[in-house]
């Protein structure tokens, strides 16, 4: 008998009356005190960027979907620098994930460049 075995009872068969439904009205009460939010933007234009600066000033984490953005304007690289200036003014950090979206960072927050499992 391995260890997980042990702890969780052998080898019984679950059913659905061995789980127990939560109730999202508790988990959402619980979420209110958090001090730090996630938050989605699509980005299309300069007044996205804006937006998403003053979410990382406030200590938030912001994934943005860069998709909308034609990747031979000039645009994108003034939207890019000026994020990329945020990250570093806050002391956060900024990463891009493929070609569609970016993730930016407040203070104490690092994104690792490795993967989970390998």
């Amino acid at each position: 008998m391995g260890l997980m075995s042990k702890i969780l009872g052998g080898d019984q068969s679950r059913t659905a009356e061995d789980y127990v439904e939560l109730d999202l009205d508790d988990v959402s009460a619980e979420s209110a005190a958090a001090t730090m939010q996630v938050h989605i933007a699509e980005v299309s234009g300069q007044a996205d960027a804006i937006d998403i600066k003053d979410a990382v000033y406030d200590g938030d984490i912001v994934i943005a979907d860069v998709t909308r953005l034609r990747t031979e304007d000039s645009t994108v690289e003034h939207i890019v620098d000026e994020l990329r200036q945020v990250a570093e003014e806050v002391n956060g950090d900024i990463v891009r994930k493929g070609d569609d979206q970016m993730i930016i960072t407040p203070t104490g927050v690092h994104v690792s460049r490795e993967k989970l499992g390998q």
